[in-house]
């Protein structure tokens, strides 16, 4: 039991606990593949660009498609086989972005981005990891149609988790950057950041890309020291979130602050503030006097927030 009830229960991390198996050893068995696409219990989920295709209905969108669906909303630039899902296929199908803007004018789809229908709530929670499998794959697929190494057009294999180039034989794989996102606290304190791009009321951890040849550890300490000033000393890994905008790897961690005089990197952060546990709890209920917030629950940050609140993480 949570030592805050007041919190409620704890809520999902978002794009997470997916249901779909990935079962790669499938994906090079073209016969079997094309049983599985022929199944009709076989479903898609539909996307072009960063706008997601969903079927309205009530109370919440329905976010699959059979083949036939999805072929039937465009011409596939790409499709992607995602798993298995109790033994059903589940595919990604990709289509052009101006494709994906126009059916925004149908009545029957709701075509938005993948933030407001996690935020939002826009479907079940469940199609939420599948969604992010499929457009982070998608999206690599639209930025890698030549080779970087010679520059010829590639072809997808491997069921869409490979691009071959025919002309230097090089083989291209999608990609996944991973970023650090970390809480700094001092006993009953903690560090949080207000990016410019953030909504008026919300602060939350700080985050930066993990550098080539460098471990999590030091990103922490490189990231914290480079946007606030503040030097770190022990760092505690958290857990991790697919972050699909466009294939992040969200690394979450607490580290231990080892001073406290702030000095703001004003190009990566607009303000920055140590925080008391009472008042990060009020921002976590939405209850703060100044009405400040912190991210939603669908977000690693919340979470890394709310566990270091809730006593779970300490460096006594």
């Amino acid at each position: 039991m949570s030592p805050r009830p007041d919190f409620g229960p704890k809520p999902i991390l978002g794009y997470t606990t997916s249901r779909v198996v990935r079962a790669a050893d499938r994906r090079s068995d073209e016969a079997g593949l094309a049983a599985l696409a022929a199944d009709p219990h076989a479903r898609a989920y539909v996307m072009g660009g960063d706008l997601i295709v969903l079927k309205k209905s009530a109370p919440m969108h329905e976010a699959t498609f059979t083949l036939d669906e999805a072929r039937a909303l465009g011409a596939p630039t790409e499709t992607v086989f995602l798993g298995l899902n109790d033994d059903a296929a589940r595919f990604g199908v990709g289509l052009s972005p101006q494709a994906a803007e126009a059916l925004k004018a149908r009545d029957d789809l709701v075509v938005t981005d993948l933030r407001s229908i996690a935020v939002e709530g826009l479907t079940d929670p469940h199609h939420l990891a599948p969604i992010a499998e499929a457009k982070s794959v998608l999206h690599w697929h639209l930025r890698h149609r030549f080779c970087p190494n010679c520059g010829a057009p590639t072809r997808a294999v491997e069921a869409g988790w490979r691009r071959d180039c025919p002309q230097c034989k090089a083989q291209h794989f999608p990609r996944t950057d991973p970023v650090v996102i970390m809480l700094a606290v001092d006993g009953d304190n903690c560090l949080l950041g207000r990016s410019q791009r953030f909504v008026p009321t919300m602060w939350s951890c700080l985050a930066g890309f993990i550098e080539a040849g460098e471990s999590i550890e030091d990103a922490v300490h490189r990231e914290t020291l480079e946007e606030a000033g503040i030097r770190c000393g022990r760092v505690k890994y958290f857990a991790s979130q697919p972050w699909p905008f466009p294939s992040s790897l969200m690394i979450g961690a607490h580290a231990e602050a080892v001073t406290r005089d702030i000095a703001i990197d004003h190009a990566e952060l607009e303000g920055a503030r140590w925080f008391s546990k009472d008042e990060v709890a009020t921002m976590l209920m939405r209850r703060h006097r100044d009405g400040l917030t912190t991210p939603p629950p669908m977000a690693i940050a919340h979470h890394i927030i709310r566990a270091w609140v809730e006593g779970e993480v300490g460096f006594d």
